[in-house]
């Protein structure tokens, strides 16, 4: 079966540094998948995090441009998500996810995880 399984969420002070890490068990070869990383707050709509290629290109979205940094690791089949000046704003929850291109756009990937808590006090 295929599983996505988010850890690393918790509760931060703003300023600080959190990673999440995401590990995959997927039929396909992973390095095969583009993974994304999304997020949403309560009352608001998913929103595109950041992803990484299977060339490994990364893609972030303007919110965290700067502060956020993607990155996998093909041979332990797991992708991460260093979170650096975490701000208020940026409580949510977290979800991978995986598809066949690492676009910014929910539609772009199938596989999902459940997903992992922030919360950023100030």
């Amino acid at each position: 079966q295929v599983q996505l399984v988010e850890s690393g969420g918790g509760l931060v002070q703003a300023g600080d540094s959190l990673r999440l890490s995401c590990a995959a068990s997927v039929t396909a070869v992973f390095s095969f998948y583009g993974m994304g990383w999304f997020r949403q707050a309560p009352g608001k709509e998913r929103e595109f995090v950041a992803s990484i290629s299977r060339a490994e290109y990364t893609f972030y979205g303007d919110s965290v441009k700067d502060r956020f940094t993607i990155s996998r690791d093909n041979e332990k089949n797991m992708v991460y998500l260093q979170m650096n000046s975490v701000k208020p704003e940026d409580t949510a929850t977290y979800y991978c996810a995986a598809g066949w291109s690492a676009g910014e756009t929910s539609g772009a990937y199938h596989l999902w995880g459940q997903g992992t808590q922030v919360t950023v006090s100030p």
